[in-house]
């Protein structure tokens, strides 16, 4: 196979090519390597890469197939990790000079569990100073571009994931979504990204967002997802808020037929959001994909909570980052401008006010809980819009603000604030030929049936075969 085809080759295929002996871990590693090597730093999805190690890694996977040796379920697949996560011995940074060559004892629990089961790291992936916006540049690895148009935005703060899976860079890429940092790349680089429902998977050390952070998959179709979904997940010690169930077998039950036909809900502005048009018709049209082929009932009921969001949204969003102040003294002229227009926009926050609208962010989860009692699914738009320019926080016909990019991103924080498992996959593409994706929210829990009704839209809409027009950069 060509580089660039085992670049796309998913996981679950290239997991069973090597316990054949068709492929060995070492020509797999090479092979991405060349790949990673012949588009970055162009696309420049790495703020680190690691080939003397994976190759070392590489080479100790294929002499254990060679021996005979008990193999893990990602035996010699190659995996990148988002640069919030910390590998024992490699540099975290966050995006931030603040940052810069911070390197921790510990492998993060999650992470350890990949490698555990014999994946291969390539490296760590770009992100936003801190995960504080849903743009792909910071200040300390400039900006990730979209493989599907140069200099245009990846998204959020997994944006090197998201590049990476679009890319072709291997197939699993693990990600961090705190108001939509798995979602909202996936919609603009074309992949698949799961959030899983809050304590599937163990964070450590524990995020400051209050109860909002989860970790998943970004990958380049379903089955890939669930695999990886099904290594990360599961209870650990170190995170007390994971949750005690072992993760179901979601690669298994994956294509199992449900029980009874699902309660279908559809959204396409949650009571409030401002989508643009080409985004609004090809997430409808996806809606009535569903409908037409796979036979589903998809209703169109109101959403009383959601227009409650922008206010929640708005005060945590700076209130959690105003931690960051104590840096400004120091470090102000090396940061992210919008970033210290929201550390500064927070600043004013007191543990009395605080404690009064979590009250209201709990009852607002209760209230989005209490509409999935009516419905299995609700499906909106991933993202109000199509990629922009990566230089720009809002795209050029939307209302400006200092720091204030979630006015295009309505569709992903509630469900980060009311923990829910949400997915977006591709749908289409629009005129101009940049991906659009197709949000599917489940109820608490309710992981596998995400992924069960991802997986039958992939039947019906696959997408896997489409690759960005990366060759001029080659």
């Amino acid at each position: 196979m060509q580089d660039e085809d085992l670049g796309f080759a998913p996981a679950t295929a290239l997991a069973r090519m090597i316990v054949d002996k068709v492929i060995s871990p070492v020509e797999l590693t090479t092979a991405l390597l060349r790949r990673i090597a012949a588009l970055e730093p162009r696309l420049n999805a790495f703020a680190l890469l690691v080939p003397e190690q994976a190759l070392a890694q590489a080479r100790a996977a294929e002499q254990a197939v060679m021996q005979g040796a008990p193999l893990g379920r990602l035996h010699g697949v190659p995996i990148t990790i988002k640069d919030h996560e910390a590998i024992a011995g490699l540099p975290t940074e966050f995006g931030s000079a603040t940052r810069k060559g911070d390197t921790p004892g510990f492998t993060t629990p999650m992470a350890a569990r990949m490698l555990q089961e014999g994946a291969i790291l390539l490296g760590k992936t770009t992100t936003s100073e801190f995960g504080w916006k849903g743009v792909s540049q910071s200040p300390l690895t400039g900006i990730t571009h979209n493989p599907w148009k140069h200099g245009y935005n990846a998204g959020a703060s997994s944006a090197g994931a998201g590049v990476a899976a679009a890319a072709g860079y291997g197939p699993l890429h693990q990600s961090g979504d705190g108001a939509g940092s798995i979602r909202m790349p996936a919609h603009f680089c074309g992949a698949f990204g799961f959030k899983p429902s809050f304590g599937r998977v163990p964070v450590y050390p524990p995020g400051t967002g209050d109860n909002t952070l989860h970790l998943g998959p970004m990958t380049r179709n379903v089955a890939d997802a669930a695999l990886m979904l099904q290594v990360m997940a599961g209870p650990h010690p170190w995170d007390p808020t994971s949750l005690e169930a072992p993760p179901a077998d979601y690669t298994a039950l994956l294509r199992q037929p449900p029980a009874r036909r699902p309660r279908i809900a559809f959204s396409p502005d949650l009571g409030h959001a401002r989508v643009d048009a080409e985004v609004a018709q090809l997430v409808r049209q996806a809606v009535e994909g569903l409908e037409q082929v796979l036979g589903h009932a998809v209703d169109q009921p109101g959403t009383p909570w959601g227009p409650q969001g922008p206010e929640l949204a708005r005060y945590f969003w700076p209130a959690h980052f105003s931690r960051f102040g104590e840096l400004l003294p120091q470090w102000e002229d090396q940061m992210d401008p919008g970033f210290v227009a929201c550390i500064r926009a927070g600043s004013g926050t007191t543990v009395a006010e605080y404690q009064r609208m979590r009250i209201r962010k709990y009852a607002y989860g209760v209230e989005i809980h209490r509409f999935f009692e009516a419905w299995d699914f609700l499906l909106t738009p991933a993202v109000s819009v199509a990629a922009f320019p990566a230089d720009r926080l809002q795209p050029e016909h939307w209302p400006q603000h200092p720091w204030d990019w979630l006015s295009w991103a309505e569709f992903s924080y509630p469900f980060n604030l009311s923990g829910n498992p949400a997915c977006s996959i591709p749908c289409g593409f629009t005129a101009a030929g940049l991906p659009v994706g197709l949000q599917i929210v489940g109820r608490r829990f309710d992981d596998l049936g995400v992924l069960q009704l991802a997986a039958q839209f992939e039947a019906i809409r696959p997408w896997a075969q489409h690759r960005p027009p990366l060759a001029m950069l080659a």
